[in-house]
């Protein structure tokens, strides 16, 4: 092996394993999204998502793409999401909590058949 075929399978390695990785947090997210127990929680698995396993998948594409304009424009896509994600899901949660949406506190019991759900999410 020649050592550039050497350093394209670093990269290539490398590569696969940012973007396995992001994908591995997206789909962590899109399962907390679905079993989470309120709002709040949901949100905050929906806000690792996109910031946490999006940035890994674009750092993953700009390995890849090696040194190149695309490298640019993935790191600018890449710097804008840092930037306006967790702004976005700060905003989104603060006009839930404003329109009265209130935080499931305490532990969560889901009700049982015939039960009716109290305001803190539990059965009462």
């Amino acid at each position: 092996m020649s050592a550039e075929q050497i350093v394209a399978f670093i990269q290539w390695a490398v590569s696969s394993g940012l973007i396995a990785a992001g994908v591995f947090f997206v789909f962590v997210g899109a399962v907390g999204v679905l079993r989470l127990p309120d709002f709040y929680t949901r949100l905050h698995a929906a806000g690792v998502t996109d910031t946490l396993g999006a940035e890994l998948i674009l750092m993953g594409l700009m390995v890849h793409a090696g040194w190149s304009l695309d490298t640019l424009k993935l790191g600018l896509i890449g710097l804008f999401l840092f930037l306006t994600s967790p702004t976005s899901t700060h905003a989104v949660a603060n006009a839930a909590y404003t329109a009265g949406l209130k935080p499931l506190v305490g532990r969560f019991r889901p009700p049982r058949p015939g039960e009716e759900a109290d305001d803190e999410g539990g059965a009462s």
